[in-house]
């Protein structure tokens, strides 16, 4: 898959060993990422877990990206960040340092036993779509289109905007 300075959205995630400082850092190797720049970054919001509930509140945002890295490329990286900030994947929705997503990269629809583009529990998320919605007010989803009415479908969603 040759890609050429793609525009990717990443999520955020952390609710373990000072969940802003986890966010905030990534934010930072975000920026290091060879052939990557970052565009922008959301405030930060405060959720609720959802799925497995006996765990903390978590701290979310999204950074838009520009980046030479294939989407695969990116997934690694991704989980590179993770692994230095201490990730450990005991089990599934487990507490977390960081959790980082591809959210979209382009228009890409992509699916293979390691990265599905759209992420394919986006659209439900208000963690995801409030502060995807802040910094790119336009975007679309392939597959879903606009992110508005499928934010106003999470508004039953526990969320705090914390900064910004």
């Amino acid at each position: 898959m040759l890609i050429n300075k793609g525009l990717a959205f990443i999520a955020l995630g952390s609710n373990l060993e000072i969940p802003v400082f986890q966010v905030q850092h990534a934010f930072d190797e975000l920026e290091q990422l060879p052939g990557t720049q970052l565009i922008k970054r959301s405030s930060l919001y405060q959720s609720t877990p959802i799925g497995r509930l006996d765990q903390p509140d978590f701290i979310n945002a999204v950074a838009q990206i520009k980046t030479e890295l294939a989407p695969l490329d990116l997934l690694t990286a991704l989980l590179t960040i993770e692994h230095k900030q201490g990730r450990l994947r005991e089990s599934l929705n487990a507490p977390r340092t960081l959790d980082l997503d591809i959210l979209l990269y382009d228009t890409l629809q992509y699916q293979d036993g390691e990265l599905t583009i759209p992420h394919p529990r986006m659209t439900q998320r208000a963690f995801v779509l409030q502060p995807l919605i802040e910094i790119a007010p336009d975007c679309q989803i392939p597959g879903y289109g606009h992110i508005a009415p499928l934010l106003a479908a999470c508004k039953d969603q526990k969320l705090l905007k914390i900064n910004g």
